[in-house]
């Protein structure tokens, strides 16, 4: 039913398995955790303008909120005024907030493309979309440090056992990415609070948010992380590498922008003149005549004879 997904993912890890294969073995476990990172390197490019956009429609939202807190004190009790003034506002400003969550949406079907692949290695499978029946071999026999990647701790060991592994394995590999997980989350979601003003992280809404992307959401790694193939979880891991570098870069981008709309240069003749600096006023003429060197106030000089003719001398 979402073969429009699986088959687009699975054709992104088989083409990075290819490039990493030539390289390294292509049944080494490092190849095909590189190509599970590579593949989120991949997506992500691809979405790196709507993330720009998804940022600056949060910074907006930031700016709105007086605006916003207002009209819910005037149209609190009547939702559907509120939703006409709060479209209103919007248009005006061209500000859309469900266009700023595509990054996230989208990234949801990719989870969920990835999970259905990585479940359809199977040992002695046929096929498993682009994989054909050698590359399910390679996928199956790959291990890090003993541990399948598309196992998961809580399976059964009689499971384990066909996929040539064991709990153990399993735990020496999975529990650190875990934990690795959890703590990428944390660092990422508290570097996009740090972005809030004071008005929006005062908010109770806000700030219930908040604690549950600081310390709920990277508990979900930790729960979650015993019952998803090590594959997903170093998936998960590269996500949120990508996502703290991304917020880094674009952030500094939109700062140095504001700065210049705030204090705009301009060049003139190779020199930075700032356009905040007022000109000097000009003198007065006769101030200038008084500050000019060897005149005499009050006395007209006579220049006609300034300029010489050829040939001539005073």
């Amino acid at each position: 039913m979402l073969d429009f997904i699986y088959y687009p993912v699975s054709a992104i890890l088989w083409f990075w398995h290819k490039v990493f294969g030539f390289v390294l073995d292509p049944a080494s476990g490092i190849a095909w955790a590189l190509s599970v990172v590579f593949l989120v390197f991949t997506l992500r490019a691809l979405l790196f303008k709507p993330f720009v956009h998804q940022v600056r429609s949060m910074k907006k939202m930031q700016e709105f909120a007086p605006h916003i807190k207002a009209l819910q004190e005037k149209y609190g009790d009547d939702r559907q005024k509120m939703a006409q003034e709060m479209q209103k506002l919007q248009a005006e400003h061209g500000f859309n907030p469900i266009s700023g969550c595509l990054p996230m949406l989208v990234q949801i079907p990719v989870f969920i493309g990835l999970f259905h692949v990585l479940n359809g290695f199977h040992p002695g499978a046929a096929s498993n979309f682009v994989f054909n029946a050698e590359d399910v071999s390679s996928f199956v026999a790959a291990d890090l440090f003993g541990a399948k990647l598309s196992n998961t701790i809580s399976q059964a060991p009689e499971v384990l056992a066909q996929f040539q592994t064991d709990r153990t394995s399993m735990l020496i590999v999975g529990v650190p990415l875990m934990i690795a997980a959890a703590i990428a989350t944390h660092f990422t979601a508290r570097h996009g609070v740090q972005r809030q003003t004071a008005d929006v992280a005062q908010n109770p809404q806000t700030a219930v948010m908040n604690r549950m992307t600081l310390w709920l959401f990277p508990m979900f790694a930790i729960i979650g992380g015993p019952f998803l193939p090590l594959a997903i979880l170093i998936y998960w891991l590269a996500n949120n590498f990508w996502t703290l570098a991304q917020q880094r870069v674009v952030y500094r981008r939109i700062d140095r922008e504001e700065a210049e709309k705030a204090g705009t240069a301009t060049v003139v003749d190779s020199t930075v003149v700032s356009a905040e600096t007022p000109a000097a006023p000009a003198k007065p003429s006769s101030e200038a005549a008084q500050d000019e060197p060897g005149e005499i106030p009050g006395v007209i000089e006579d220049r006609s004879r300034d300029t010489d003719k050829p040939g001539e001398s005073r």
